[in-house]
């Protein structure tokens, strides 16, 4: 199996940056793509943004050109560079990691970590 540790998050000003990370381990696993989602209390879990092994990334109307992800293949790590951050954006961020490994494809999910951006 895969495990997700998300380091990052807390409280900022709007306006301001934050940046998370998510590191995967396991053993005898290979990472088809990796991610961030976020949830609010009362609502579905959404996107954010995600990249690919291959580096083609994924994000969400309400980020683009403020969110930015990117990731180390080798180092199984993918993080999320969070600039202009606005109070809607507060929420609990997950990271997501969908790999294969000996039983074939499956998903993982960090602990989740708490952005929340002060108006």
């Amino acid at each position: 199996q895969v495990q997700l540790v998300e380091s990052g998050g807390g409280l900022v000003q709007a306006g301001g940056s934050l940046r998370l990370s998510c590191s995967a381990s396991g053993t005898s696993f290979s990472i088809l793509t990796m991610g961030w989602y976020r949830q609010v209390p009362g609502k579905q879990r959404e996107l954010v943004a995600d990249i690919t092994s291959g580096g083609y990334t994924n994000y969400s109307d309400s980020v683009k050109g403020r969110f930015t992800v990117s990731s180390d293949n080798a180092a199984n790590t993918v993080s999320l560079q969070m600039n202009d951050l606005k109070p809607e954006d507060t929420a609990v961020y997950y990271c997501n990691a969908e790999f294969m490994w000996s039983a074939g494809l499956n998903t993982a999910w960090g602990q989740g970590t708490q952005v929340t951006v002060a108006s």
